[in-house]
């Protein structure tokens, strides 16, 4: 039963089959018969665990589960507290109301940390941009986005650092490598 993880590199799209003109986890992960708990779309990176086995895919995924997965997003402009404060409590996106979240500005160590996106944001000397973290329980299609969005500050980049326990920069793998991690917790890398 391994349970991977990738940090998938922005454009790759989370399936397996060929894609003409993009990357697919097939490019990154040699590894037979495992498949995405979860998703992040091309346009997003960061980490993404892959299994064989439904039943911990399903705990991994499912939101009735609650397993905390924390994000990165680089938005356009300069969100305040209040815009925060507005993300955390739950936004209405129309469709649905997110649940409450947590969030916080990222400080520029955590910033230094990041890898850079290939190709990088559009840079514009006019508009600034900054670095907010979600931490969410749910896992709708481009929730985070939509949720930016929606408080006025549109996401540039997105990040997944972290799923439950196990964070990106703590296993150390750059966009496109992956490592095999115990399955259990606390989230160990196997050897």
């Amino acid at each position: 039963m391994p349970l991977i993880a990738l940090n998938k590199p922005f454009g790759t799209i989370c399936q397996f089959s060929a894609h003409e003109t993009r990357a697919s986890l097939g490019d990154w992960v040699k590894t037979a018969g495992v498949y995405p708990a979860g998703r992040l779309d091309a346009d997003s990176e960061g980490l993404l665990l892959l299994t064989d086995d439904g039943a911990l895919q399903a705990r991994i995924a499912e939101p009735r589960h609650k397993l905390v997965k924390r994000y990165w997003a680089q938005v356009e402009g300069a969100p305040g507290d209040d815009a925060l404060a507005r993300l955390a409590k739950g936004v209405d996106l129309g469709d649905y109301v997110t649940r409450p979240c947590r969030t916080a500005f990222v400080d520029a160590n955590g910033i230094d940390a990041l890898w850079p996106r290939t190709p990088p944001i559009r840079y514009r000397a006019a508009i600034p941009t900054t670095w907010i973290e979600l931490a969410i329980a749910e896992g709708k299609n481009r929730q985070v986005r939509r949720m930016t969005a929606a408080v006025g500050f549109p996401t540039l980049r997105l990040v997944r650092v972290a799923i439950g326990a196990l964070d990106i920069f703590a296993l150390g793998i750059a966009p496109g490598e992956s490592v095999e991690v115990a399955p259990g917790a606390p989230w160990q890398r196997v050897r």
